[in-house]
This record gives C-alpha cells, sequence and structure tokens, in this order.
C-alpha cells in the first residue's frame, strides 16, 4: 500500500498541465528544402493536420540531437530516414514515423513550389541543447533585423572562451535541392539572425546558451498559475558585459484552435514591486498592452514578481496572455507564456486516510457500537476523485491522464485507457492512476455533497468481487468454488456482500492540529468516517483523517463509463 502511493505521487510529478498561450507564426517556404525554427509548440495537432493547407509540402524532417552523431566533420549532416538524428513525415506515407511538431525545434520542409505555412503554437520559454558533437542544428529568439550572429554569440560562455572560436564553421538552408552550396557557409560577422530559422554550428561544445539574456521560469508553461497559486516568480540573467535595459509588454493570446481548451480572456497580471522603504509590495495591475522596463547591471541577475488577480475569474475556461520581452541591445524578442484558472476543487485528487478508529463489537451478542474508539495503531486507505468543473465529484477505480485520441489531442482525464494516446506516438507521457480500494466491477460512482464541504458515496462489494475482504483467490476456503472447484457457490456460503458508505468532512485547517503548507488549495482534508455493513451482524464504524493532493486541474473527465 505504502509503494502504491510512492508511485501515485511520483507519477503526479509527471502530469503536465495544460498550456494555452497561443500565438501564430507564418514561414514564407520556397522550392526545395527549407528549414525553419519552431519557437513554440505545435504539437496540438499532427503533421499532416498543420500542413493539410499546403499541398506542395511533401516533408518534414525533425533533428534530433544526438550526443553520439559523429556526422558532422566539414559539412552538415545530410537527411536520411536511416539515420537516428532525423525523424520523418512524408506526404505519400512512406514515412510517418514524426507525428508532432514540438517546440525548440529544428526542421526542415521540402517544397515542390513557393508557398507559406502558418503555424499556430503555444508559446515557450526559449531552450538550446549544444553538443559535445560538434552537429549542432540551433535557432535562436532573436530580434528580426537585429544583432549579426558574432554580435549575439560573443557572450556564449563554452570551455572557458567566450563567443565562437575562430574558424567555426556557421551553415543555413537557402532553398532549392541540397548541394555544396545549400546549405551555405554564412559570415558570422555580417549575418543577421533570422529568428525563424536554424542554422548548423561546427562547433564542438556543452551549453544551454540560447541568447544573451537568459530567463528561468517554474517550468515549460511559464507563468502558469493555475487554480491555486497567487505568486510567481521570473529570474533574469544578463551574460553580456554591458547593463541592458529589458522592455515587457502584456499581449493576448490568439484563441485556440479547434479541439484545444477555450480562452476566455487575458491573464489579469500585477507587477509586484517591493520597497525597501515601507518593507511592502506595491502592486500595479498590467491591462493588455501595457508595457514595463527592468534595469539589468552588466553580468547581473534580478527578479521580476509577479501576482495574479483573481477577483472576476470565471470558472469556464483558460485565462491566457503571451508576456513579450525586448531588450535594448536589439538582440532578443522572447515571448514567455502566462496562464490561470479560477480557483475551485475541480481536478482530480488522490485522497489518503488515515483510520485510527474502530468501533468495537461484542463477542456475545455481535452488536457494534456507533462509536469508533482509538486503535494502537492507523490503517492507510486510499481513493481517486475526480471533481469536474461543476462540481460533480466521482470516486474512481482508475484515471488515465495523457493526450486525447480525439481530434485536437487536448490534454485530459478519463478511465478508459483506449481514449488516451500511447507514449509512442504522443509527446507527453500518459500516466494511470488506480485505487485498490474500490470494487473490481465498479469503474466510477458519483458522490453527493460538495467538496470541499462534505462528499458521501456508497461502495458495494459483492460476494464475489476481487476486492471484497472475504475473496482470497487461492484459499480453498474463500475462493466461492464448491470441494471440487467446479461449481459457483451462492452469495453467504463463504463470502458476503459488503458495503462501504464513506464520508469526508472538510475543515479549515487539519483536524490534527498540525501546520500543512497548501491548506485549502494544494491540499485539502478533514475528518474521514466509514460504515460498513455484510462484514458483521451489526454495521461496523470506523473514523479517522484524510488529505487529498491534487494531480491535475483538469475540470473535465472525458469518460466515466467503459
Amino acid at each position: 500500500m505504502k509503494r502504491f502511493l510512492a508511485i501515485l505521487w511520483t507519477l503526479a510529478l509527471l502530469a503536465t498541465t495544460s498550456q494555452a498561450q497561443w500565438y501564430s507564426k507564418t514561414y514564407s517556404l520556397v522550392t526545395g528544402w527549407n528549414a525553419i525554427w519552431l519557437s513554440g509548440d505545435a504539437s496540438h495537432a499532427t503533421v499532416a493536420e498543420l500542413v493539410s493547407g499546403g499541398s506542395a509540402i511533401t516533408d518534414v524532417w525533425r533533428w534530433n540531437p544526438n550526443p553520439d552523431q559523429t556526422q558532422f566533420i566539414q559539412t552538415p549532416s545530410t537527411p536520411t530516414t536511416s539515420s537516428d538524428e532525423w525523424t520523418v513525415w512524408k506526404r505519400d506515407g512512406t514515412e510517418t514515423k514524426l507525428t508532432r511538431m514540438v517546440g525548440n525545434s529544428a526542421y526542415l520542409i521540402r517544397s515542390t513550389s513557393a508557398t507559406s505555412l502558418t503555424i499556430p503554437m503555444r508559446a515557450l520559454p526559449p531552450a538550446a541543447t549544444w553538443l559535445l558533437s560538434g552537429a549542432n542544428f540551433i535557432g535562436f529568439p532573436a530580434l528580426s533585423g537585429g544583432q549579426v550572429m558574432s554580435a549575439y554569440l560573443s557572450n556564449m560562455i563554452a570551455g572557458g572562451s567566450r563567443g565562437l572560436p575562430s574558424g567555426t564553421k556557421v551553415y543555413k538552408y537557402v532553398g532549392g535541392d541540397l548541394s555544396t552550396s545549400n546549405p551555405a557557409l554564412v559570415s558570422v560577422g555580417s549575418e543577421r539572425i533570422d529568428p525563424d530559422k536554424p542554422y548548423w554550428f561546427n562547433y564542438s561544445t556543452v551549453s544551454d546558451f540560447e541568447g544573451p539574456v537568459h530567463y528561468e521560469l517554474p517550468s515549460t508553461a511559464g507563468l502558469a498559475f493555475g487554480r491555486t497559486l497567487s505568486t510567481q516568480t521570473l529570474g533574469i540573467t544578463n551574460r553580456t558585459t554591458s547593463a541592458l535595459t529589458l522592455t515587457f509588454s502584456l499581449e493576448a493570446s490568439d484563441a485556440a484552435p479547434a479541439g484545444q481548451p477555450s480562452v476566455i480572456g487575458s491573464v489579469p497580471l500585477v507587477l509586484r514591486i517591493f520597497s525597501t522603504a515601507t518593507g511592502a509590495y506595491t502592486e500595479t495591475q498590467l491591462a493588455t498592452g501595457a508595457s514595463f522596463t527592468v534595469n539589468l547591471a552588466a553580468a547581473g541577475n534580478s527578479t521580476v514578481e509577479f501576482g495574479l488577480s483573481r477577483d472576476g475569474l470565471l470558472d469556464t475556461g483558460i485565462y491566457a496572455s503571451v508576456l513579450r520581452v525586448k531588450d535594448s541591445a536589439s538582440s532578443t524578442d522572447v515571448r514567455l507564456p502566462v496562464s490561470a484558472q479560477a480557483a475551485s476543487a475541480a481536478g482530480l485528487w488522490v485522497c489518503e486516510v488515515n483510520v485510527n478508529a474502530v468501533s468495537s463489537t461484542s463477542a456475545i451478542s455481535g452488536s457494534a457500537t456507533s462509536i469508533p474508539q482509538p486503535t494502537p495503531q492507523s490503517f492507510p486507505l486510499y481513493f481517486l476523485i475526480h471533481i469536474d468543473s461543476t462540481g460533480v465529484s466521482r470516486v474512481l477505480r482508475q484515471a488515465f491522464l495523457g493526450k486525447l485520441t480525439s481530434a485536437g489531442n487536448a490534454l485530459g482525464i478519463t478511465i478508459q485507457e483506449s481514449l488516451i494516446q500511447k507514449a509512442a506516438v504522443s509527446d507527453v507521457r500518459p500516466v494511470r492512476y488506480f485505487s485498490p480500494t474500490m470494487p473490481y466491477a465498479t469503474p466510477s460512482v458519483t458522490a453527493t455533497g460538495t467538496a470541499p464541504v462534505a462528499l458521501t458515496w456508497s461502495l458495494v462489494h459483492g460476494y464475489d468481487d476481487p476486492a471484497n475482504p472475504f475473496v482470497h483467490s487461492y484459499h480453498p476456503d474463500h475462493d466461492n468454488l464448491d470441494a471440487k472447484y467446479a461449481t459457483k457457490l451462492a452469495a453467504g456460503i463463504e463470502s458476503f456482500t459488503v458495503t462501504r458508505t464513506c464520508s469526508l468532512s472538510f475543515t479549515s485547517s487539519p483536524p490534527d492540529g498540525s501546520k500543512v503548507v497548501g491548506w485549502g488549495s494544494v491540499i485539502i482534508g478533514g475528518n474521514y468516517s466509514e460504515a460498513i455493513s455484510g462484514i458483521n451482524r451489526s454495521p461496523l464504524y470506523v473514523g479517522g483523517t484524510f488529505k487529498m493532493r491534487r494531480l491535475s486541474e483538469i475540470g473535465v473527465i472525458t469518460s466515466v463509463s467503459p
């Protein structure tokens, strides 16, 4: 049982919250091979869906950085479907391994004529991985028409040196067939970085340099306030040897593509500035289009604190914005995702019950008192509970979290594994949660009441149910089979139907008097009670406390029946 909980909480850390900060980019393609840098995440749709409007596009190839790759000696790696460095989609169906286009990645696109490709994507913090192999196909969050490459990379520190070593060869695709002139060698002293294109660098190093300014966020979801958080902190590092001024502007999110959670408005973001004079924060709400500046010393660090004005947030969708940042050196143009949802108990929870009281039973009469008495040791119970956005609570035997197989492939929760994309085709690892305390034949039970006030539900363990306490499949006296193991016995001979009525009564603070960080938001709980009939001549009563930890904030369950 302890192992179950450890696995459950570990898997909970892997669950990904849905991002919804949308913007679009249009890439101009020429005849032949084109390279694009996808700064945002476009995995909400298949490759075929993303390029459906461009019939001239025949191939999409994604570069997979491989630390063991050694092909790049004098010229860039030649695309080949037999190489682990490339994952490919072809319109003719001969190659279909590339199913999704993920962010901060380099792609080659082949077109039979000049065309354009518009891709809606979720904003992502910039990221880059430089490999010791020397084969680095990387793009940057550069300001269009801004710095030349040598200036942009002059503050990259790797191997104890600053900037690109003299003689480093850099290539870019210029369109047309692959040849000795495509990709073409560029001059780092005159090439102005195109933020929509990746470049080949023949440079053996290990680094995470993506730009002169580095941004540290809580996760790739950016400033994701979810349903519970009130503040978020953005860390900033100036990698240059000169002072910089950053200009932040709050932009509205585009509408969500079909099949994705709707964006119902911009995030009511608040800028929080601490005053040493007053010892308090000054808070300024940022309207869409509003901007502010932050000064960074040379090689300096700073933090920017944000809050959320939750007044007026409705529990009908996701609020999303894009925080766009440019610097005074005209080097970077960064889009950071911002999202929030109205505070509620909606989502998937694991309920950990600590049973510490049981009613006593008379050995003579078999009667039981209704008042549970303290036990020498406690006993754990676990339930999976989903609370939807309308307040309906369901106790589940199992739940699957991942990208759905339905159109749009939104992140979702269901009790049917077949409705979740398998790991082989999904960029989000599907996760299964299981509750061993539920009857085997009961996938879902609707509870009465409202969380976080009180919930009550009943569970019926049939006499032959594997979770029935009387049933032991490998014990001849408890397998519900006759002496010859041939005939199924009726109820009441070796086992009995057990009915459990379970109740949660929520409290504003931990019932045991302890102090728990996040109680009332990330963690909710209170007192537990249960009445059990079928085990004894009279009902048995147990009591204890419980805590519920949220595994996911998704307030919709796609399926509650097999």
